[in-house]
């Protein structure tokens, strides 16, 4: 339930900012960012649709190989499943309305596409642990848990950047994140964090830190 409650924090933050300083206007703008899938070509509908659900299919076959185990979350019906996908949609909404379509470009024009990110994973982190905590699962999920919302983060504004800026392409990303990890109830959300990261650090290596749709500069030779 904190979850559920958290996650229409960030874009009720950003409708209020919003109004203050650009009035009925800007929030009509900002709303609008809900559906705006123009931005994404037909390359980038891949990371989009596939990267969620490829990090827990992956992260299930590695914790069967090794042997590692975490607590286990409920299974659910396929019914409730079809049913959590508009729930999942709806608080997708609630958070990245915020988080993307309010927040991280002026992170990005403050600090860098990839400080920008790291500042905005960190403090997204902490939403989660009440949550975490209720549900029963120990330090090293909680751990796990801040470089699985930093890498993943990164990874988001990564795809953020490379669909024009496309809040919708984030909703589908986010929305399908939580439906992957509740369709495999052996793999906790933060269970896939060292696959998140794996797959961070050379998205924000080979990409300018400044603008991550544009390769890595390197140094002028003297």
């Amino acid at each position: 339930m904190t979850d559920y409650v958290a996650a229409f924090t960030p874009t009720l933050a950003a409708v209020l900012l919003t109004a203050r300083s650009q009035g009925r206007a800007g929030v009509r703008r900002l709303l609008k960012r809900v559906w705006d899938p123009r931005g994404i070509g037909r390359t980038w509908w891949f990371p989009v649709i596939l990267l969620s659900p490829l990090l827990y299919v992956t992260t299930y076959g590695l914790m069967q190989l090794t042997g590692v185990r975490f607590l286990a979350q409920p299974v659910q019906t396929w019914q409730a499943m079809l049913l959590f996908v508009p729930l999942y949609a709806l608080l997708a909404a609630g958070e990245e309305l915020g988080w993307c379509g309010y927040a991280t470009e002026p992170l990005q024009r403050r600090w860098g596409a990839l400080r920008g990110s790291l500042v905005l994973g960190l403090f997204w982190w902490p939403v989660h642990i009440p949550s975490i905590v209720q549900s029963g699962q120990d330090g090293t999920l909680i751990v796990l848990g801040a470089f699985f919302t930093v890498g993943l983060r990164t990874l988001w504004v990564w795809i953020f950047n490379n669909t024009g800026g496309s809040v919708f392409a984030i909703i589908v990303t986010r929305a399908l994140t939580n439906l992957s990890s509740s369709f495999i109830p052996s793999v906790p959300t933060s269970a896939a964090a060292p696959l998140v990261v794996l797959l961070a650090v050379p998205a924000a290596a080979l990409r300018d830190p400044a603008t991550p749709t544009s390769p890595a500069r390197r140094a002028p030779r003297p």
